[in-house]
């Protein structure tokens, strides 16, 4: 008699570093956050070293994924868990992209929603916004307020008021992350995060779409 044998399922590179962004999740940081916590290298969980400049997939080290899971306070089990997506009850994955991939054609329909390739996922906290999406600041030029690899939880349909932060994107295609400071029928007066003190006025016009922050993690 043949007995046949079970079929073996191989960890990809995808599982391995997105079970490493729900560990960072559920511990209310951004990949960056549970790197500098477990004694790394900030840079270290980032998503620009998960691939190499020719193109080749870099796996975490076995060290640095047993700091991270001390860092966290998390078991090998409990890992295990959340590379078959079976611990991260506390959230759901959500759409994910790099803020400097935002500002290019196709990476958002005429609503504001994540279209086109290069988008991701990340097990964030739950919203009662099913259309919710995810952006990790790249460089530090809205520090201090957000920094290299803080994700920002973006709400599409989220009700904005005066003193939000929000995403907005021109129709032109640039991107702006700032406070809000008013809105009327033809102007959008912003706070920009950069530190830059004078307002920002944008004609509703140029507007394609603006959406509110509703979580980070840092």
């Amino acid at each position: 008699m043949v007995r046949q044998a079970k079929a073996q399922r191989i960890l990809t590179h995808d599982q391995i570093w997105a079970a490493l962004d729900r560990l960072a999740a559920r511990a209310g940081l951004s990949p960056s956050g549970l790197a500098k916590r477990a004694g790394l290298d900030p840079t270290t969980f980032n998503r620009s070293k998960r691939i190499t400049a020719d193109g080749r997939e870099r796996w975490p080290s076995t060290e640095s994924i047993a700091k991270a899971l001390a860092a966290a306070g998390a078991s090998i089990d409990s890992f295990a868990k959340l590379i078959d997506h079976d611990g991260a009850g506390d959230g759901r994955s959500v759409p994910l992209l790099g803020f400097a991939q935002a500002g290019m054609s196709g990476a958002f329909d005429e609503a504001g929603l994540p279209s086109g390739r290069g988008w991701t996922e990340i097990a964030l906290p739950a919203t009662e916004d099913g259309h919710t999406f995810a952006l990790e600041i790249s460089g530090n030029t809205l520090a201090p307020v957000y920094r290299d690899g803080d994700i920002v939880l973006v709400s599409p349909g989220a009700q904005i008021r005066k003193g939000d932060r929000v995403v907005v994107r021109s129709r032109a295609g640039e991107v702006t992350v700032a406070t809000l400071k008013r809105r009327t029928a033809k102007v959008l007066e912003l706070q920009p995060l950069d530190g830059t003190p004078a307002e920002r006025a944008m004609a509703a016009s140029d507007v394609a779409w603006i959406a509110r922050i509703l979580w980070a993690s840092q």
